[in-house]
């Protein structure tokens, strides 16, 4: 009975406390919102006053601007309205000006149309006075306007006559001196145009052997070796001290080439008998025979002449090995081709056979020399062997005055050979006069005072002077040029004429740095 009441207390109680614990926590949750509820008033207030802030805040930046907008488009405004006042200022000042130059212009033009009126009327004063004047001449004289005018027009047409026969001669001799200036300007365009080197060679082949005991080879027993190359090359070996060298001397170049290469060949190999020499002499000859022909043809094409004989071109092939001077013939050759084509270019003469004619002037040369005749009469023989015009063979003929030059051809195949054997540097025995006279043109300009450098330049032809523009003047030069020119004249011999050319230059000169 006590248990049961005691459990039915217990359950009462708990009963009880949970409905307190109900009532409490209900009244703190209550609390709780209304809490809630005047802190999200309290922040929707805030909210509301931080944003009427910033309204007021970007109300108040855009005022400011529209103010500063409002104030730079006043400025502008006015800057523009005072140049268009500047610029109605300046058409106002124009405005006047015209009208001032129109005033003045209407003066002028009366002015003129008063003096207008008063040279017509003077005008005919004067022709009423020269008609009394020339009656009272016609009383005088006894003579009519037109005799008198034919009288006039006979003495006239004399005196005319006679100044027209003095201006033909005066231009008789300025079409000579033109025609002489013409010959050189055409002289001087050819060497300018062609140059061509110049080759060296002597009448002796030096062929280097690699020790002494190869000349004993070369020699062979009892001189063997040494015999056979000279009976089947017709060149002499020389073998003397020269150290490491063998001399090999001929005037026939194309036997003396022949020899070195066979020398040279012998030397290689190693192989030094009879037998072995003559089938290398016989192979190197064909060699040479080869290289002749090429040079021929390879002659021909560079000139232009394609047709030539094939035996013409051989000869011209040797002349690769000849020698004038210390000219290579074959090149002097070319080169007179080459000047005469472009003379007669300039002139309007037949090209072609000009160069033909320059090509073949010298063919003769590729004969040995123990052939009977000159140069000349033996390229005149084989050049009308192989049928070669009249005219080339004449140009052929008279290249030396051996005969008158009788055609344009012949005399400027002659031209060309001689500006060719005389161009300074081309033939041996001038080089040491040419770089003489060139020296002695640099040594009497320097000799002036106010020269500071001299070059004699365009091989002798124009002496270039630097003269100091501080010492010089203008003027001063005119008289220098004159007097280097008269002295050059009276101490140098020369050929042509000199150019004299003073060149006065002043300069500044800094450096950045």
């Amino acid at each position: 009975m006590n248990t049961g009441l005691a459990i039915a207390l217990i359950a009462a109680a708990l009963v009880v406390g949970a409905v307190i614990g109900f009532l409490i926590r209900r009244m703190l949750a209550e609390k709780k919102i209304g809490s809630a509820e005047t802190e999200a008033n309290r922040i929707l207030q805030s909210g509301k006053q931080q944003a009427e802030a910033l309204k007021k805040e970007r109300l108040l930046e855009a005022k400011e601007e529209i103010l500063q907008r409002r104030n730079e488009t006043e400025a502008e405004l006015k800057e523009r309205r005072a140049e268009v006042s500047r610029m109605e200022h300046r058409l106002s000042q124009k405005e006047e000006n015209l009208d001032r130059k129109s005033e003045v212009l209407d003066r002028k033009t009366e002015t003129l149309e008063q003096k207008i009126a008063e040279n017509d009327a003077l005008r005919a004063e004067i022709t009423e006075t020269l008609a009394k004047h020339q009656k009272i001449l016609e009383n005088l004289a006894g003579l009519t306007a037109e005799e008198a005018k034919q009288e006039l027009m006979e003495r006239v047409e004399g005196e005319v006559k006679h100044e027209l026969a003095q201006r033909l001669d005066e231009l008789e001799s300025q079409f000579k001196e033109d025609a002489d200036a013409k010959a050189r300007n055409i002289l001087s365009l050819a060497i300018q145009r062609c140059a061509t080197d110049h080759v060296a060679e002597a009448t002796v082949s030096v062929v280097q052997i690699p020790n002494e005991e190869m000349k004993g080879r070369i020699i062979g027993r009892e001189g063997r070796n040494i015999q056979k190359l000279e009976t089947l090359t017709g060149v002499e070996l020389i073998i003397d001290d020269t150290p490491d060298a063998i001399t090999l001397s001929g005037f026939d170049p194309v036997r003396r080439e022949v020899a070195r290469l066979t020398l040279e060949r012998l030397i290689a190999d190693g192989r030094i008998h009879p037998a072995r020499i003559e089938e290398t002499v016989e192979k190197c000859r064909r060699e040479v025979e080869a290289v002749i022909k090429q040079a021929g043809e390879r002659a021909t094409y560079e000139v232009g002449i394609p047709n030539l004989h094939p035996e013409l071109v051989k000869l011209l092939g040797r002349l690769r090995y000849r020698t004038s001077y210390g000219q290579n013939v074959l090149k002097h050759s070319i080169e007179v081709a080459f000047l005469a084509g472009i003379m007669a270019e300039e002139l309007g003469v037949d090209a072609a056979t000009a160069k033909r004619a320059g090509l073949l002037h010298d063919i003769g040369k590729a004969f040995p020399h123990d052939m009977e005749g000159t140069h000349v009469e033996l390229g005149v023989n084989v050049a009308r062997k192989y049928k070669e015009s009249p005219e080339v063979v004449h140009a052929i003929e008279a290249h030396h005055n051996d005969v008158e030059p009788q055609t344009v051809v012949a005399v400027l195949v002659q031209a060309a050979d001689a500006i060719s054997a005389s161009r300074p540097g081309a033939r041996r025995e001038d080089l040491e006069n040419y770089i003489k006279r060139l020296e002695k043109l640099e040594e009497i300009a320097t000799g002036f005072d106010g020269v500071e450098k001299a070059f004699a330049i365009q091989a002798g032809r124009e002496l270039r002077v630097m003269v100091k523009p501080e010492d010089v003047s203008d003027d001063g030069m005119k008289l220098i040029a004159r007097e280097m020119a008269k002295k050059i004249q009276d101490e140098v011999k020369y050929p042509g004429q000199i150019k004299v050319n003073l060149i006065r230059e002043s300069r500044a000169v800094d450096y950045a740095k």
